[in-house]
């Protein structure tokens, strides 16, 4: 089992500025930390890389698409071209980084809604998109880890349920589904049946608390949550993913005003902590 930490909590373009935050993630006892790819060029992800690899930190990578002219479910064929090249170039800066797997709402466009649910011609727009998408990910070795949000955030895929159902169609071995404690503790019935009824397209765990704030301190069921994961027999990334204020943009597009914790230190050394005790509780650490 891997802990990492997104680092969505301060920055979209992780650079040499970093470090000695890096650094510090890496003493707290971090694996590795999730990279967000939303800039730049495969160069510079190359080089972040090298980075890591002297931190001794593993990585993944995270992205979305918040542009409508990269819309892959639009009804415009150039449209839909644009989002999947969009998406190469995510997939080419994520193997450069040395990442094996990019996770994320890389379905529709985030925030973008039609005033209804999802269309039989958007689902097969979908599909065929994501097919593209698995050719070109399969290419450079890396999977992609589609995530289902909460109806306040996208409308395509909601529910886990969903959101299997659509890799299942989508038919390549390179598109998966990653499961997020924070949408399904909004969407799902039952968050841990969710979990262990769609175990087997489940590539990537974001553990988030409800409140995106210290995992441990809300309501998510954690100890449910931790023995379902060996109940499936989990054995990779457990990635926490909680958002501040510092980044205006992103503070906007997940909805975030208030400070959830007292600092980012207290997020990540605390959320470290919790995961940890959890994963010896289980018998997985």
């Amino acid at each position: 089992m891997k802990i990492g930490m997104c680092m969505f909590l301060w920055t979209t373009r992780v650079g040499p500025e970093h470090e000695a935050l890096l650094a510090d993630i890496r003493k707290t006892g971090f694996d590795g930390v999730e990279i967000p790819v939303f800039e730049g060029q495969p160069a510079d992800y190359a080089a972040l890389g090298r980075e890591l690899d002297a931190l001794g930190l593993a990585r993944t990578a995270v992205s979305a698409i918040g542009d409508p002219g990269l819309d892959l479910i639009s009804p415009d064929p150039a449209v839909r071209q644009a989002g999947v090249d969009r998406m190469r170039w995510v997939l080419d800066c994520t193997a450069a980084l040395g990442a094996d797997r990019v996770s994320g709402p890389l379905h529709s466009v985030l925030g973008q809604f039609s005033g209804q649910g999802p269309t039989a011609d958007e689902l097969a727009r979908a599909t065929d998109s994501q097919q593209q998408i698995g050719e070109h990910a399969a290419s450079v070795g890396v999977t992609v880890g589609l995530e289902a949000l909460n109806r306040f955030e996208c409308y395509l895929l909601n529910t886990m349920a969903d959101l299997a159902a659509f890799v299942r169609r989508v038919g390549h071995p390179n598109i998966k589904a990653m499961y997020d404690t924070f949408h399904a503790n909004i969407e799902e019935a039952d968050p841990i049946g969710a979990l262990t009824r769609n175990r087997a397209e489940v590539v990537h765990i974001h553990l988030s608390e409800n409140d995106r704030g210290v995992p441990g301190r809300g309501n998510i069921p954690w100890a449910e949550t931790f023995a379902a994961i060996k109940s499936i027999g989990y054995d990779d990334w457990l990635t926490i993913e909680a958002f501040g204020r510092g980044l205006l943009d992103l503070a906007a597009a997940t909805k975030v005003w208030r400070d959830f914790a007292e600092s980012p230190e207290a997020v990540y050394r605390d959320g470290f902590a919790h995961i940890a005790q959890h994963l010896r509780d289980i018998g997985l650490r």
